[in-house]
Formats: C-alpha cells, structure tokens, sequence
C-alpha cells in the first residue's frame, strides 16, 4: 500500500545527489518503517492476548457466540475502512493523524487476532510465529539488498492475491478442505513474494523522491502497513497449514 508522492516530491528529485547523505537517509527511513510495522505488530500482540484473556472467562458458548456476533464483524471489518480513509485521503490528512490512525487500525487489528487463541493451542501459535518472523525477515532481507528489479513481480503477485480472495469466498460455501489448503499453500507463496517485492518498493520510493518531514512520515506509515499485513496474513496460512485446529 503506497502514496502517489509524484506531485508532492517532485521538487525533491531536482536537488544535487548526494549518495553518502542519501543513504545514511534510507537507512534511517527503512528503520522508520520496520520500527513502526514491529510497533503495530506488538500493539496487535498485546491487545490479542488481553482481549482473549478477558473474554476467555466466558462460558463457551459465549466464547462462540461472541465470535459469531456482528459486533466481532464490526471490529473484524473495521480496519478495512481505516485503510482506505489512509489510502485516499492520504495527502488531505497530516502525518499526526496518520500515526494515530495506524494505531487505531493496529489496535482493531488485535481484536481480530484473539480469535486464533480460540482456535489453535499455544504452542502452534508460538512455533509459526517464528517460522513466520523467519520468513519475513529473510524474504524482506532479500527484498531489500537484491540488484534484481522485483517491479515486474507486481502484477502477478496482485492477480494472485484477487484469485486467493475469490477461491475463499467461494470456499465459504464449498468448505472444502482441500481447496483451503491449496489456498493456504498459494497464499503462503503470494504474501512471501510480496514481502520482497514491498521491501524493495518503499526502498525504491525513497531513493526516487526523497522524501522529507511530514510526507517521510506519511510514507512510513504507509509502507509500515504493507509490511504489516505481508506479516499477518502470512502467519494467518502457515498457522492454517502446520497448526493443529482444537
């Protein structure tokens, strides 16, 4: 996910290179970007435990209901909105207001989350977490430091993305158990491709329009959340392929 930043930095690219104060400018603003996706992950964590916690003192069939409730649907499909408030009206909204909308997204987003303490043990959540965090981070790693332009992976990796999201809806109805776990399978693949191919994107953004001040900002916030989702929705399949349904 991404800001247009052709019109608001294009007096940016007319200033002298300047490689040394350029680089030491990447290092920091991808630093900028991965504190704030690993913030919004442990806000996420946080809020997923206490929240499971809380209403893990609810009979059962409370648990459930809850679960299956329109107020669990209103928290679930809230973030959705917040994206798209983000996204488009990205250059109307100041870099603070972007900050404290991606908490809030970060926030709903652990609400969502709880529900897999429900549904996994302890262990499979905590063993693909770090297979997850693993993949990640050498997927990322990659992304990052490859000469190889991953541009043309774009495309592909969003047609696939549109294909897992039908094949699921439609699995709704079918509840195959084969068609998740090739939708799992795939997915995995889709969201480890994107996590290079969006490493390498914030990286190019940067490099191309130095960005500055509150646009920086903006821009970080932005890519933080890419990552973000790169990172859930990959522990979301491999915790739907190697863990153990209770």
């Amino acid at each position: 996910m991404a800001i247009d930043f052709r019109n608001m930095a294009a007096s940016a690219t007319a200033r002298p290179v300047d490689q040394a104060a350029i680089d030491q400018g990447l290092r920091s603003y991808m630093l900028r970007v991965f504190n704030y996706m690993g913030s919004g992950l442990l806000l996420s964590g946080i809020v997923a435990v206490a929240f499971a916690q809380w209403i893990g003192t609810s009979p059962r069939e409370e648990i459930v209901a809850f679960y299956s409730s329109g107020l669990y649907m209103i928290a679930a499909f809230a973030p959705i909105g917040i994206l798209l408030l983000m996204s488009f009206a990205s250059k109307r909204l100041s870099a603070t207001a972007m900050q404290g909308l991606y908490w809030v997204f970060t926030a709903l987003m652990g609400v969502s989350l709880s529900s897999v303490f429900f549904r996994y043990g302890m262990g499979d959540i905590t063993r693909v977490f770090f297979i997850t965090a693993i993949t990640f981070g050498a997927m990322s790693l990659w992304g990052y430091t490859t000469k190889r332009d991953l541009s043309g992976w774009g495309s592909f990796l969003f047609m696939g993305l549109i294909g897992i999201i039908v094949a699921s809806i439609v699995n709704i109805f079918m509840q195959s158990t084969m068609m998740h776990f090739v939708i799992s399978v795939i997915g995995v693949l889709v969201f480890t491709g994107l996590t290079a191919y969006d490493t390498q994107r914030i990286k190019s953004e940067f490099v191309t329009y130095r960005m500055e001040g509150g646009i920086a900002t903006k821009s970080a916030v932005m890519g933080a959340v890419s990552l973000y989702l790169n990172f859930l929705n990959l522990f979301y399949l491999l915790l739907a392929l190697f863990g153990n349904r209770e």
